[in-house]
């Protein structure tokens, strides 16, 4: 099952993405410290595919997946 959250992101001069927060529908929101990858791929959790950012939350990776227009992470 797929969770799709809101993110706070940047867009820079090329129009690259970075997020920079998760927001839950709960309103807690979680601080992306570091980007270590980006890349297409599929999630084999939740189903589907688009770009996979592998991000730092707190002391743990996640990622989030940009499935155009919706993002969503592993659950």
């Amino acid at each position: 099952m797929k969770v799709y959250v809101a993110v706070e992101l940047t867009v820079d001069e090329a129009g690259v993405m970075h997020p920079q927060r998760i927001l839950w529908e709960d309103g807690r929101k979680f601080e992306i410290t570091s980007i270590s990858d980006v890349r297409r791929a599929a999630s084999l959790k939740a189903g589907g595919s688009g770009i996979r950012y592998t991000c730092r939350v707190g002391k743990k990776d996640a990622y989030l997946y940009y499935e155009d227009p919706k993002w969503f992470v592993d659950p």
